[in-house]
């Protein structure tokens, strides 16, 4: 299936060619904290002539929306992971959701269609063990009650165990969607 773009006259008088010019600015998200650069993305360049057989499928257009990440500039810098690790690990209990006995990956958002593949991936074992600590966490919330102490989440407990499963359900749609949108032409 192929996608077909259609441009519309706009009111505003900001033509392409100023849209390319203009500088990406990293913005910082009020919820969750975190940096993401929003890029302005240009209308795709209408094409006469016909397709031949060596031009290969695109790639799927990838979201204007990238966040950016530091993580790979400070593991290569021992001094500065050695630096920011006690900062990392005071903002991770900062945060709250080991206090309600939660792991990092509970707090991925369900309504993805890649976290809800993963999650019915999980072990039996592992999928109620999720339950068991989201529910507890709800309890504690309409309570206004912490857990325990001894019941918080330690570090060491706090490992992923659902985001290897979303980065492969993740890779699986992509290989899918690249497959499906291939478009396949006879030669005689």
């Amino acid at each position: 299936m192929s996608r077909v773009f259609k441009t519309f006259p706009s009111r505003d008088s900001t033509k392409p060619a100023q849209l390319a010019q203009q500088p990406t600015r990293p913005t910082r998200s009020l919820l969750t904290g975190t940096f993401f650069i929003f890029a302005q993305s240009s209308p795709p360049k209408a094409s006469l002539s016909r397709p031949t057989t060596h031009q290969q499928p695109q790639p799927p257009a990838e979201s204007p929306i990238m966040p950016a990440s530091l993580a790979p500039f400070v593991l290569r810098r021992p001094w500065l992971t050695k630096l920011l690790t006690p900062a990392a690990s005071w903002y991770a209990n900062a945060a709250g959701y080991r206090k309600l006995g939660l792991r990092y990956d509970d707090l991925l958002e369900e309504e993805s269609e890649a976290v809800q593949i993963a999650i019915r991936r999980l072990s039996d074992k592992e999928a109620y063990d999720r339950v068991y600590r989201l529910r507890r966490s709800i309890q504690c919330s309409y309570q206004h009650k912490l857990l325990p102490k001894s019941e918080w989440t330690k570090p060491e407990e706090d490992v992923p165990y659902l985001r290897p499963l979303v980065a492969q359900v993740e890779a699986e749609l992509a290989e899918k969607d690249a497959l499906d949108s291939m478009n396949v032409i006879k030669s005689h």
